[in-house]
This record gives structure tokens, sequence and C-alpha cells, in this order.
């Protein structure tokens, strides 16, 4: 019996011990920077001048697509948001994709609504998994010093 109980210990810490190493000692940006599969959004948070906001203080909420998100919009998209004659749309778009403060998955309920840094609203469905506005959260609780990373797999548009 303590055998059992002291394996299991060594196990869950372990797994504890096992976090990226991208989470938790860095804000937001460097965070996304670390996890490597946030290009398109880093590149994109450079060009919209929004890196020292995210930086901040925060606390932050992100809801961060990963570069397939961004592959997956239409031909493109990205190279035309990222010229600076389109940098108030591309401000935003990211914008859309921040909730001022820290929402844990923990905190999310059914048809819940937030206000994000954009002035819009986003919507939290649960049934199937947490999706934020029709967004699956991949990962979530990826924990900086100014906020909280959940991964999403597409890109959400402001409503126009």
């Amino acid at each position: 019996m303590i055998r059992r109980t002291f394996l299991a210990l060594t196990a869950a810490t372990a797994t504890a011990l096992a976090a990226p190493a991208w989470a938790a000692d860095k804000d937001i940006v460097d965070t996304a920077v670390a996890a490597g599969n946030f290009t398109t959004l880093v590149a994109a948070v450079q060009a919209a001048g929004l890196v020292d906001t995210l930086k901040g203080a925060g606390p932050f909420t992100v809801f961060a697509p990963t570069d397939a998100a961004f592959a997956a919009l239409p031909a493109g998209t990205v190279e035309d948001l990222l010229k600076p004659e389109n940098k108030d749309k591309l401000v935003a778009i990211l914008t859309y994709h921040v909730v001022p403060g820290k929402v844990m998955s923990s905190d999310l309920k059914e048809g819940m609504t937030a206000k994000t840094v954009q002035g819009g609203e986003v919507t939290f469905t649960l049934d199937g998994g947490a999706k934020v506005n029709g967004a699956v959260i991949s990962a979530a609780d990826i924990e900086a010093t100014n906020g909280v990373i959940h991964v999403i797999d597409s890109v959400i548009l402001p409503p126009s």
C-alpha cells in the first residue's frame, strides 16, 4: 500500500514538473514566442504595435490562434492584414482575441459572454469541449506572468 502510494505520488510529481518550458515564468508575448507554434500571431502582434501592451501588467486572457489557424484563412489574408495600411483592421482582429482580466477554463460557463479589448463580445460554449465563438480551445490555462493563454484552432473575427 505504501509502495503504491509512493509510486503514484512520484508519477504525479513527475507529471506536474513536466509542464511546458514556455509556461508561467514569461509574459504573454514571450510565452507565445517560446511555444514555437504562434509565429504568425507574434508577427501580427508586432505589425499591429501591440507588443508593449501584451507585455504590460495585465492581467490579460488571450485566445491565441496557432500558425495552422492562420494558415486556414483564405490565401493572402494574413499578408494583406500585415500591410501598414491595414493596421487598424489588424489591431481590431487581434484585440478581439484578448479579454481584460484572467479567465481560467474553470471560470467558463455555457453561453457565458465576455467583453474583449476590441469592444465586442465573445461567447463561450462547452458542449463537445470548450469553444470561444466556435473556435475550439485546444489547450487551456497556459499561465504567463501577466495573464493566461488559451490556444484556439481558428482565428475569430469581430462582428462587422
